[in-house]
């Protein structure tokens, strides 16, 4: 789905987004681990992702990861993009609820983006479900928008400047 065909419907419930929340496998990666003889795991993320965080960062949308993984790397790439993160978490839902609960947001001002199964029942709950276009077909239902590039190749970035392009069309040019 191109942002050309983005229903005024998806636009509308855009602009009243306040919180991108984000798996981080298969969302921010290509869902693959590389294991190392010692037991260290390394992944591959875009590096794009950062000047389209730093775009939706500058337009005062709140951010933040959510993954079930314990893996060192999660942490060591949210604070290089400077993004908050819980890891290590087996209810998506209640963490985000918990984070939420402390903005002051309500589900309905969230988006979230995941692509499997563990990421049901946040999508079933937030204003926008999102899925990366490789996202396991499990979860397609769930989805009202699904990025046309797949997790760790530029689909976090596709949703930066989605968002970008719709919230700077709503707000009037300032002088």
């Amino acid at each position: 789905m191109k942002s050309a065909s983005i229903s005024p419907e998806i636009e509308k419930i855009i602009q009243s987004i306040q919180l991108i929340a984000f798996d981080f496998d298969g969302v921010f990666t290509d869902n693959m681990v590389y294991t190392f003889e010692d037991g260290r795991e390394a992944v591959k993320c875009s590096r794009s992702e950062g000047l389209g965080l730093q775009k939706l960062n500058a337009l005062g949308v709140d951010m933040l990861v959510i993954s079930t993984e314990k893996n060192s790397v999660v942490a060591a790439r949210c604070r290089k993009l400077g993004l908050p993160y819980i890891q290590g978490c087996d209810n998506k839902l209640a963490a985000l609820r918990g984070f939420i609960t402390k903005k002051k947001i309500s589900l309905d001002h969230v988006a979230f983006v995941g692509n499997d199964i563990n990421d049901i029942p946040c999508l079933e709950q937030v204003g926008l479900p999102i899925i990366v276009q490789d996202s396991h077909p499990d979860v397609v239902q769930y989805a009202r928008y699904r990025t046309d590039r797949p997790g760790g190749c530029g689909a976090v970035r596709e949703i930066c400047d989605l968002f970008d392009t719709i919230i700077r069309k709503s707000r009037p040019e300032s002088d």
